[in-house]
């Protein structure tokens, strides 16, 4: 049975989808959360990377992404660009985020987000950081902060795709799948090689839009 979010909660969701253009009714239901060993997560970097210039530049990468001729060729380019996201502003910086890291590696997800809170204070240009902290907040039901750095990552990178495919993510999980669908399709848009994306928009599109006559 769906459950309700209790009225702060609620409150606090709808004022930052509100601020994103994503605001749905107050009294939204969600499903239940995750059960127990079902990890919970947003997409995120692959776990090998390859070792990128950082004046690379990505406006060419994601023209490459849209033109990629395979799956391939696309994963990647898509690699290349994750790499470039993730290069830290400073040793600080890498320091902090590789003990978030470590920290969530055994399953510590409040001091990792507490380390990711030095790093957004340290350097809030950094999206990753954002980002980062946006997959432990999901993680933990908790989709209005987890929303809120979703929005930080976008107004610093719109093409974001990691983001705006956990946008999606959320919208889904909240019932407003006219905006998880066109969160998907804005992720597609920039990236047209997203595993599982593709589906979820083909469903999302029959239901939100109906099928075609």
């Amino acid at each position: 049975m769906a459950v309700r979010f209790p009225f702060v909660r609620t409150l606090c969701l709808a004022l930052v989808l509100g601020a994103t253009g994503l605001a749905p009714a107050l009294a939204q239901q969600i499903e239940p959360p995750s059960p127990p060993g079902k990890q919970k997560k947003l997409p995120e970097a692959p776990s090998k990377l390859p070792k990128v210039d950082r004046s690379k530049n990505l406006d060419f990468l994601f023209g490459a992404l849209k033109a990629a001729p395979d799956e391939a060729s696309a994963k990647h380019v898509e690699a290349r660009i994750w790499a470039i996201w993730l290069q830290t502003p400073s040793d600080t910086a890498a320091l902090l985020m590789s003990r978030a890291k470590t920290a969530v590696d055994a399953q510590k997800i409040e001091i990792a987000i507490k380390l990711l809170d030095s790093v957004i204070k340290l350097r809030p240009d950094y999206i990753e950081a954002w980002n980062r902290r946006a997959t432990l907040y999901y993680m933990q039901n908790d989709y209005g902060r987890s929303l809120a750095d979703i929005r930080e990552v976008l107004i610093r990178e719109p093409r974001h795709f990691g983001a705006l495919a956990g946008l999606g993510m959320i919208m889904q999980e909240v019932g407003d799948e006219k905006r998880a669908l066109e969160a998907y399709r804005k992720a597609l848009a920039v990236n047209p090689h997203l595993e599982k994306i593709p589906d979820q928009v083909k469903a999302l599109t029959e239901k939100v839009e109906g099928r075609d006559i």
